[in-house]
C-alpha cells in the first residue's frame, strides 16, 4: 500500500500513514457486526499488513457508533431458527484466521474501541495488543443471551486478562462492563474521553509505528507463547461447543426471541 492512501473495501476502509495503517469496519447500519463478507475483506487486508514489511503498526476500529456488535444474525436468521446454522464452518472458516493473524503477525495490533464491542466483536477486540475505548464503549460477552458459548477466541483472552472469576461473570451473566469497569478489571488498557479518543489513539498509532519494531515482535512472541501457546487447539474446542449449541432447542428460542424483540424462554435443552 503507498503512503496517504485510503482504500474501500465494501466492508472495510483501510488508511495509511506511513508506517502506520488503520483499519475501520465499515457496516455502520448494523453496527458493523460480522457478515461474510466483512470477514472476506477483514482477513485479506489483516493478510496483506502481516505480509508488508514497511508496515510497522495496525489499528482496528470501526465506523459509525459501533465497534463491532458480533455475529450479524439477521444475515442466517432462517437456518438458525430451523436448527441448521453451521458455526463450525463460519469460526474455522473466517473468526480463527482473522484472530491468528492478529496474535501472530510480527508487529503491533492497536485495536481502538469506538463503541459497543459485543459478542465476536469483544473477540475481535481483545484479539489486540493494546486494547483502548472511548469512555461511552462497553464490552459483553452476548452469546448467553442466545443460548450459546463465547467464541471467536473470547473464552481464551478474556479470562487471560481478567481470570477465571470475572471471566465466567461476563460468560454466564452476558452483562455489559464499562469502559471505566473494564480499565479497572484489566481487560483493556485505557478509557479516554469521547471527544480526545480519536486523537489519543491516532498518537499511540504514530508512536508504535516509530518504535522498535523488532521489539515489539519479540514481546509479542514471548507472550503468545506463555499465553496462547495452545490457541489452535482452544479454538477448535470453542468451535466445537459451539456447533453442539447451534442445533440446541435454547438456541432456536434465542434467536427467534431476538428477533421478535422480546424476553427468550430458555428450557435448558
Amino acid at each position: 500500500m503507498d503512503d496517504e492512501q485510503t482504500r474501500r473495501y465494501e466492508t472495510v476502509d483501510v488508511n495509511r500513514d506511513g508506517a502506520a495503517v488503520k483499519i475501520a469496519l465499515n457496516r455502520p447500519d448494523r453496527m458493523n457486526a460480522w457478515s461474510d463478507g466483512l470477514s472476506q475483506d477483514l482477513l485479506a487486508v489483516l493478510r496483506e499488513v502481516a505480509a508488508d514489511e514497511t508496515v510497522r503498526a495496525v489499528m482496528l476500529t470501526g465506523n459509525g457508533r459501533a465497534f463491532c456488535s458480533g455475529a450479524d444474525l439477521k444475515d442466517g436468521a432462517d437456518d438458525a431458527v430451523a436448527g441448521k446454522l453451521d458455526t463450525y464452518t463460519t469460526l474455522t472458516r473466517w473468526y480463527h484466521p482473522i484472530v491468528t493473524t492478529i496474535r501472530e503477525m510480527p508487529k503491533p495490533v492497536l485495536t481502538a474501541v469506538n463503541g459497543p464491542a459485543a459478542g465476536a466483536g469483544l473477540s475481535l477486540a481483545l484479539a489486540g495488543d493494546l486494547v483502548v475505548a472511548a469512555e461511552s464503549a462497553y464490552f459483553m460477552l452476548a452469546f448467553v443471551g442466545i443460548g450459546l458459548v463465547p467464541d471467536g477466541g473470547a473464552s481464551l483472552f478474556v479470562p487471560s486478562r481478567v481470570g477465571f472469576a470475572r471471566a465466567a461473570e461476563m460468560a454466564m451473566l452476558g452483562e455489559r462492563v464499562s469502559a471505566s469497569k473494564a480499565v479497572d478489571w484489566g481487560l483493556i488498557n485505557s478509557a479516554w474521553p469521547d471527544a480526545e479518543f480519536a486523537a489519543k489513539a491516532g498518537a499511540l498509532l504514530a508512536r508504535l509505528a516509530a518504535g522498535p519494531t523488532r521489539s515489539y515482535a519479540g514481546s509479542k512472541r514471548e507472550l503468545n507463547h506463555w499465553m496462547y501457546d495452545r490457541m489452535a487447539a482452544h479454538l477448535e474446542l470453542e468451535a466445537s461447543i459451539q456447533g453442539e449449541l447451534a442445533a440446541s432447542a435454547d438456541f432456536v428460542e434465542g434467536v427467534s426471541a431476538f428477533l421478535q424483540k422480546r424476553p427468550p424462554e430458555f428450557g435448558g435443552k
